[in-house]
């Protein structure tokens, strides 16, 4: 709900944020709940609420941002890395439900455990028959 729906408020100018772009078709501001020093976060201004609703246009347009906010702030911060997060549903951990995509600096050993899963070798018949489904329902 656009009412309800924080970063749509933020849109609006009825919440503050911290902007570092402010785009036609996209926000960037920074999270106020840090992962990381420069943690910010990128939005389509058209709601939408994850990854499956979003229009190509407001998608690309977001990936764009995504790019450049995440080699300006490497360069600000002289980071050594950034990861860049994006969640879809409750299963993956989105909290707010509003595509957003998380862009954090990185440093060797700063303590933020993203990508931590544990690496073991997977059945290979069934990768291939998981692979063989995907494709099939790609448009």
């Amino acid at each position: 709900n656009k009412v309800e729906c924080i970063f749509c408020r933020i849109i609006a100018g009825e919440i503050p944020a911290i902007k570092v772009l402010d785009e036609d078709l996209v926000l960037a501001f920074m999270d106020i709940n840090p992962s990381s020093q420069g943690h910010l976060l990128v939005v389509p201004k058209q709601h939408a609420e994850n990854i499956f609703e979003i229009s190509e246009g407001d998608l690309g347009a977001v990936t764009s941002a995504v790019r450049r906010c995440a080699k300006a702030a490497k360069e600000a911060l002289k980071a050594e890395g950034v990861t860049i997060l994006q969640l879809n549903g409750r299963a993956s951990d989105q909290i707010v439900p509003h595509l957003h995509v998380h862009i954090m600096p990185r440093w060797e050993n700063d303590g933020l455990s993203v990508s931590q899963w544990e690496m073991k070798p997977g059945n290979m018949e069934e990768i291939k028959d998981i692979a063989r489904k995907v494709q099939e329902h790609l448009s």
